[in-house]
Order: structure tokens, then C-alpha cells, then sequence
């Protein structure tokens, strides 16, 4: 009964989902396939920069403004990379500095508010063309720390209530996350039995 029920509403929650999910085809001969949701680059793009600009104070020496990352894709090995733009400002410098850094990450889903956040950070060296070699290496100190600050467990995009309401009916919940050429694929799966 149970599944009937489930396929019967599967089309409905496909359809509430619009351009951010789709119901895989079933292939013949094989159970009909879980819904999953496609979220595009570009969303994620849009999510991510509304919880920048940040600043960071270090030492208090500079401040470190960073501006809203650049994301890519990185399918190959289920990461994405955000390239981080900074600005790094204070009475340690002579004039105000712009440079860069670049992080990779995975993605987890957090059920207590239906988002995709970044974990499993992997932190990679400043960049500023304009700083001598020894004050770069002294941010660089700071850099998994700021990076641990700016986008560990970042929210990059929360599932619409609507369609996180539809999914716990169905006995539905997220499991895996892949990234793609395009964006990310998540996987809807049954939820174990409480």
C-alpha cells in the first residue's frame, strides 16, 4: 500500500520540485527510481554570495575583507573549489592589498535546516602579488583559520520547505551528493525506519 502511494505521488513531487529536481527514468525491468534534485551552478553561485562580504581582523594588525567566492566544479573528485578574493587593510601595511585564496571542499546535508553545506576543507596558500614574501607567509599562518571561519559549514543552498515537507512525507530524505559538470545531484533515498 505503502508503495503504491509513493508512486502515485512521486509525479506530484517531481513537479513541485520545477527546475531544481526531476524524477529519473526507470529503466525496464527495474523498480522506478527515486526522485533527485539537480541544484545549477549558478544557484549555488547566487546562494553562496549572500553571506559575503565578511572581515576578519588579525592580530590586530590588518583586516582581511573577504568577497563572495567563485565557485567551480570539481566532478572528478566530488569537490568544489571557491576561489576567495581578499582585501587586506591595517596599520601593518602601508596600503591597502588585494589578493586571493582557494579552498576545496565536500558537501554534507543537515537536516535541521534542510541545506547542503561545505566540510572537509582542504586550504590552500595566500596569494598577494603585491606583498613582500615574509608578510605573506605570516597571513599564511592565519589561512586555515580564516577558511575554518569564512566556509566551514556554509550554507550553500537550503531545500525549499515546501518540497523538504513533501519529501519527509513520502518517507524521503537526501542521501548522496555528486557533483557535476553542471552543478549537484542529490539523490532522494528512503529514510531508515525510526
Amino acid at each position: 500500500m505503502r508503495r503504491r502511494f509513493l508512486l502515485l505521488c512521486l509525479p506530484l513531487f517531481g513537479a513541485g520540485l520545477a527546475a531544481r529536481a526531476q524524477t529519473a527514468p526507470a529503466e525496464t525491468g527495474t523498480a522506478p527510481a527515486l526522485p533527485r534534485i539537480t541544484v545549477p551552478q549558478d544557484l549555488l553561485q547566487t546562494e553562496v554570495a549572500k553571506r559575503f562580504p565578511v572581515r576578519y581582523p588579525v592580530a590586530g594588525l590588518v583586516n582581511l575583507d573577504l568577497g563572495a567566492p567563485r565557485l567551480g566544479l570539481l566532478p572528478a573528485q566530488n569537490r568544489l573549489r571557491a576561489e576567495m578574493p581578499v582585501t587586506a587593510a591595517g596599520a601593518a601595511l602601508a596600503r591597502t592589498q588585494q589578493g586571493s585564496f582557494t579552498v576545496d571542499f565536500a558537501l554534507r546535508y543537515e537536516h535541521s535546516d534542510r541545506s547542503l553545506r561545505a566540510h572537509q576543507l582542504k586550504v590552500y596558500r595566500f596569494r598577494f602579488p603585491g606583498l613582500q614574501p615574509e608578510a605573506v607567509d605570516l597571513l599564511n599562518t592565519y589561512a586555515p583559520a580564516l577558511a575554518e571561519q569564512s566556509l566551514r559549514e556554509v550554507v550553500l543552498y537550503q531545500l525549499p520547505q515546501k518540497e523538504a515537507a513533501m519529501a519527509d512525507l513520502l518517507g524521503l530524505r537526501p542521501g548522496q551528493i555528486t557533483v557535476t559538470e553542471q552543478g549537484l545531484l542529490v539523490e532522494l533515498v528512503q529514510r531508515p525506519p525510526q
